[in-house]
């Protein structure tokens, strides 16, 4: 029996009704060909219905050849989208889970063209969208009654093809949602000028959908209750708009999100990162919950199934979305139904292959789940033909997970770790500033292993003759990095020390504090901000256009904002070439000119890693089948070293 009662209680929706109250939302995959539904995306759909989701809904379809706002959307223009559909329809209704269809147009929202030229963005009227660098063209009378006709026969094309309902995104600033907005829609005709003009767009794309699917296909809407920005949507608008969709019998649910894709702040929202509260946007559904008397969604960070139930039963929605935690875990509802929470891999918000992948090109995935969007390459409880003894040597997150696939997979294995924690530098990672929760990444990844029947030989390290003694069929090496210094030229005895030096503990002597960054991740930033936070007068001096190049968008805006707000100074386009008592000597990266920044306590080097390669080297030549995961054969990240573990492991 489960204790989560409300969030496994079914949910009725319009016609249909949930097993459950968890729904993957509609979120971009990248696994799209042509604006065509592939085999990767109804793999990816199918393992969560198959882990037990209540309600998948797809992402979003362009209704009108102007929607395409990248090259990577999927279409629903005409018939030829409908035996894709078919398709994805029938696999996850295999396994009871409901799915409904997102029906979009971006409006101003462009994100890219198909060929590189850029495409005419059609808006309510010619107001440019910061984020994007996008300015308009107000849309003509014609062009917006066609548009209500895409909305309408896509929303068609999709109950032919057995789903069970569409879901009109009128969410983050998109098409509809600029014809509510005043600052957006400056028309005088029937679609602007009153509040009542502004909401005609969203109604009738409503009404003519419903009149094309009739009563029994379910037909939500999704909208942003507070787009996070000055110039955004005010929320009491928004609650008007649900009030009035709900009364007018115009929608079967409301979906709540926040947030905006127009502006940077607003569009962190879209996928909220680490730093950002749990269910944080609970208040807001509560609102829209008070006015309507259809079920509503939320989403925002609804990570555990703890913490949906407690939304729920706060009524402060009806279900729950959990969009990453589904990428993370797509087993997440099963393993919640039947008690097994310890089990459920919690998603830790570091946007690094979901949404990081999305703005990239790249089809999605999870730095911990790397099995998600390659369901295809890697299927669930595959097991090797002959089971083999495997030595891991290292048990860090590339370790780990080389580790616990091996053992699933039927071998025997046992993993060496030469301290007394397993994590690597995950340990050190959580302990920076707004990435604490990056540590859950460790605590994953000892479950897998724990669950796995992996023997574990902590505080061991061990060498090519232990493992010449022990004769394994097969060694994994998996002994990560360490800091990399560059070449510098050293006057006196300045202090000068490594980033994991100070994340680990070491203090710095009182006074100006210069960190040098060359990747541009989280680890500058992150010790900037512990220096700073200890009193210390800080520079952070970055060699690209801006500090934390290579984080994910939001991430990367979450850090900004703090390294601005907490007082540290940023020094871009730099690289240093020397060092003296109390001066660090640096070369801007484009002109050559020096660059002098003097009174310095102490240099910080956040300057990337070098392999720990010299065991892989040793074994190259032994009697062993050997192979090398993670920052042992080249220095990168935690993506990549799980990534390799999976795929190391899952080749025994």
């Amino acid at each position: 029996m489960t204790s989560f009662t409300r969030l496994f209680s079914p949910l009725v929706v319009g016609s249909c009704t949930l097993r459950n109250r968890i729904v993957s939302s509609g979120h971009d995959t990248v696994m799209v060909d042509d604006g065509k539904i592939t085999d990767q995306l109804i793999a990816y759909h199918e393992a969560r219905a198959r882990g037990g989701v209540g309600l998948i809904v797809v992402q979003v379809a362009g209704v009108h050849e102007s929607a395409r706002y990248t090259s990577h959307i999927l279409m629903a223009i005409d018939d030829s989208c409908i035996e894709g559909y078919r398709r994805l329809a029938a696999s996850v209704h295999r396994h009871g889970t409901t799915i409904f269809g997102q029906l979009f147009h971006p409006g101003r929202e462009v994100m890219e063209s198909q060929d590189g030229t850029s495409p005419v963005a059609l808006a309510p009227s010619a107001v440019p969208n910061e984020r994007f660098r996008v300015m308009p063209r107000a849309m003509e009378l014609s062009e917006i009654d066609a548009i209500i006709e895409g909305y309408a026969a896509a929303a068609s094309r999709l109950q032919r093809a057995g789903l069970d309902g569409v879901e009109v995104v009128a969410s983050h600033g998109y098409l509809p949602a600029q014809f509510l907005n005043p600052q957006v829609n400056l028309r005088e005709d029937e679609y602007g000028a009153s509040g009542p003009n502004r909401l005609r767009f969203l109604e009738r794309v409503l009404t003519a959908v419903r009149e094309r699917v009739g009563e029994q296909f379910v037909v939500g809407v999704r909208l942003s209750l507070g787009e996070r920005d000055p110039a955004g949507l005010d929320e009491d608008v928004v609650l008007d708009v649900a009030r009035s969709l709900a009364h007018a019998c115009l929608v079967d649910y409301i979906s709540v999100t926040v947030g905006t894709s127009a502006t940077l702040a607003g569009s962190d929202h879209i996928v909220p990162e680490m730093s950002i509260r749990n269910g944080y946007t609970a208040p807001c559904s509560q609102r829209v919950k008070s006015l309507v008397d259809v079920p509503v969604f939320v989403a925002g960070r609804i990570n555990q199934p703890q913490e949906a139930e407690r939304i729920l039963s706060q009524d402060q929605a009806d279900a729950c979305i959990m969009t990453r935690a589904l990428i993370c875990d797509p087993n997440l509802a099963e393993l919640a139904l039947a008690g097994a929470t310890d089990d459920i891999r919690a998603c830790i918000g570091c946007n690094q292959a979901c949404i990081g992948h999305f703005h990239a090109g790249y089809p999605i995935s999870c730095i911990q789940h790397p099995e998600t969007g390659r369901e295809l390459l890697y299927p669930r409880g595959a097991r090797s033909s002959r089971s083999r003894s495997v030595a891991v040597v290292g048990g860090g997150p590339g370790g780990m997970k080389a580790a616990a696939v091996a053992a699933e997979r039927g071998h025997r294995v046992t993993l060496y770790e030469a301290q007394p924690q397993l994590g690597g530098q995950i340990l050190l990672a959580q302990q920076l500033p707004g990435r604490e929760e990056f540590g859950g990444a460790a605590s994953n990844l000892q479950r897998e292993l724990e669950r796995s029947g992996v023997t574990l030989e902590m505080r061991t390290r061990i060498g090519a003759i232990d493992l010449a003694a022990s004769q394994p069929d097969v060694v994994i090496v998996a002994t990560g990095a360490r800091p990399y210094r560059p070449a510098l030229e050293v006057m006196g005895s300045p202090i000068i020390v490594d980033a994991w030096d100070v994340i680990s503990g070491v203090s710095l002597p009182r006074g100006r504090v210069v960190v040098i960054d060359w990747r541009g991740d989280w680890t500058g930033i992150g010790v900037a901000r512990m220096a700073r936070a200890k009193g210390h007068d800080v520079t952070l001096c970055v060699r690209g256009y801006a500090a934390g190049e290579a984080l994910q968008q939001y991430v990367r805006d979450a850090h900004l904002a703090a390294l601005e707000r907490e007082g540290v100074r940023v020094h871009p386009l730099v690289r240093p070439f020397g060092v003296d008592e109390d001066t660090v000597y640096l070369q801007h990266v484009l002109t050559e000119k020096p660059v002098m920044i003097h009174d310095v306590a102490a240099v910080v080097l956040a300057c990337g890693h070098e392999s720990d390669s010299q065991l892989l080297g040793e074994l190259r030549s032994g009697p062993f089948e050997v192979h090398a995961v993670g920052d042992c054969l080249a220095a990168r990240t935690l993506e990549e070293a799980v990534l390799e573990g999976l795929r190391v492991a899952s080749a025994l």
